[in-house]
């Protein structure tokens, strides 16, 4: 008998939420499509899985066997697909690299173009940071760096490449009372609401609702976004405010919204994350590299006088490239 990995996915997460409702939401599909996979999935079995009520659903004694088994079985699954990614990476020809919604737009072709002339024959597929998970695809394999604007904590969690550091803004609609500023201090904040990131992305929901600066305060959610378009999309239509980084100001470009620094924020850390243990490849050296200087260019060109990126990260990014000279790709 074959049971595809999806059925134990929704069978495990169907457990976990003990409402077809809220698991529905949280696997991205519709909740009558999900009861019949549900349903499905006891038929090709002979098993009833769960007892349904009007409170949810309980896994009867079979349902809570098969989840348990289930998701080890789905962890092995996983650790499967990381090994072959890593040795596919390994033997090099693809670097894949996680961005954020604006840093795509101050790393675009002359990065590509740069990291081509150090590394022939390579390519350089990047992706948008996965929003719904901590590591945004490092974990699972699908990555094999992240540019992150981060708190200074995750350079203890992740092995990085630093790039500088860069001030976190609030961006606001183009009416709000605040808008005609030309800045604001993080404590006229805290009673705002905020258009946030789902509550799967783990910390950086909360990093970037100011919960290391606003302390006990909790935050007001105005609305929830999935991805940067949707979260620009939320700030404009007044649902809320929020921080993104400095560069947020010369990539937003909309009429509708206003970007301000921020007095009372501690900066994000700048840089390519890997996972920790993981080696910096002869190719991530030279991606680093590539982002140092393009870095350097599109700040200056846009006035800001110096680079972001001190001496410290240039040598940092060096040093690092010169000890995998002799290592894997």
């Amino acid at each position: 008998m074959d049971v595809d990995t999806r059925m134990l996915r929704y069978l495990t997460v169907v457990c976990e939420e003990g409402q077809l409702t809220a698991a529905a939401a949280r696997l991205g599909v519709s909740q009558p499509t999900l009861t019949r996979q549900i349903r499905a999935l006891e038929r090709e079995l002979g098993v009833e899985l769960f007892r349904r009520s009007k409170a949810g659903v309980v896994p009867t004694a079979a349902g809570a066997v098969l989840a348990t088994h289930g998701r080890e079985l789905l962890s092995g699954w996983a650790a499967a697909l990381r090994a072959t990614r890593q040795a596919a990476a390994d033997a090099g020809g693809e670097l894949r690299v996680g961005f954020e919604g604006s840093t795509i737009n101050l790393l675009g072709r002359a990065v590509v173009e740069d990291f081509a002339r150090r590394m022939p024959g390579w390519r350089l597929r990047m992706r948008q940071n996965n929003w719904f998970e901590e590591s945004s695809g490092l974990a699972s394999g699908e990555l094999d760096l992240a540019l992150w604007h981060a708190p200074a904590s995750m350079a203890a969690r992740y092995a990085h490449v630093p790039l500088g550091r860069e001030e976190r803004w609030v961006v606001l609609a183009a009416d709000h009372p605040l808008a005609g500023r030309a800045g604001v201090d993080a404590a006229e904040l805290w009673d705002e609401p905020f258009v946030a990131l789902p509550a799967e992305s783990g910390l950086w929901r909360d990093y970037w609702l100011g919960a290391p600066e606003r302390g006990d305060r909790p935050a007001r959610i105005g609305a929830v976004a999935h991805n940067a378009d949707e979260w620009m999309a939320a700030v404009a239509h007044g649902q809320g405010v929020g921080f993104a980084p400095q560069s947020v100001a010369r990539w937003a470009g909309l009429p509708d919204v206003r970007c301000l620094p921020v007095r009372g924020l501690a900066p994000s850390l700048v840089g390519l994350f890997r996972l920790p243990g993981r080696a910096l490849t002869p190719a991530m050296a030279a991606f680093a590299e590539s982002c140092r200087l393009h870095l350097e260019v599109q700040f200056r060109a846009a006035g800001g006088g110096r680079s972001p990126v001190g001496g410290t990260a240039r040598a940092a990014a060096r040093t690092s490239a010169q000890t995998s000279a002799n290592g894997a790709g």
